[in-house]
């Protein structure tokens, strides 16, 4: 597996995607780092590809903005081509190859979300070797190993957007408690049919944890 150049920063981070009925919920904290040093305290993990499409981004920061931006530009000519909007699935079969084929040279764990007219709202997720998996919720990054039992416990399918937005927050927000690699702010975008709506959760406003 691909392991960072000299120079190269890791967002080592907390990103995750949940589905509701119309919808989808991403989220994902804000802090980049480089070994034991913060590079960016408030990092834009959440990376529109599409007009409905959004991707979060762990790994390598370079090699996630990279492919990032080639799906995008693939996504754009789709749309030209053919003359309709591209679905999620598309999105993330893009992305699953590039992933796939550069698995030896990528270090790049990327979750895709987002809503169409075929299947509605839909969550993929590509860990890192670049396998892909469609589920109603994902997780990813060095701060997801912290939360997976409490997401496995605490999800439940056909909540309601309230409730996925209260979810992810708890969820990000409690990695950021244990994993020294997440912090900062809780970034969260809202995407449904209509549009997409961003939201900020700063430090003050973030759920109250244990701390020990």
């Amino acid at each position: 597996m691909a392991q960072l150049k000299p120079g190269e920063v890791s967002l080592g981070t907390t990103i995750m995607a949940v589905q509701f009925e119309g919808g989808v919920v991403v989220g994902a904290d804000s802090r980049t780092t480089s070994g034991t040093y913060i590079a960016n305290r408030v990092t834009d993990k959440l990376t529109k590809v599409h007009d409905r499409i959004y991707c979060c981004r762990s790994g390598s920061a370079a090699d996630t903005q990279a492919v990032a931006d080639i799906v995008a530009y693939h996504l754009e000519l789709y749309t030209a081509q053919h003359g309709k909007e591209p679905t999620v699935k598309v999105a993330a079969s893009l992305f699953q190859q590039l992933c796939y084929e550069n698995k030896n040279r990528l270090s790049a764990g990327i979750i895709i979300a987002g809503w169409d007219k075929v299947e509605g709202s839909s969550v993929y997720e590509i860990p890192l070797g670049g396998s892909i998996h469609k589920q109603p919720f994902a997780l990813g990054g060095s701060g997801s190993v912290f939360i997976y039992g409490y997401c496995d416990k605490n999800f439940q399918l056909n909540m309601s957007k309230e409730e996925c937005i209260e979810f992810v927050k708890n969820s990000v927000s409690l990695a950021m408690t244990r994993d020294g690699s997440s912090g900062g702010v809780i970034r969260l975008a809202v995407i449904t049919e209509d549009n997409v709506e961003r939201l900020l959760v700063t430090g003050d406003k973030l759920p109250e944890q244990y701390l020990g």
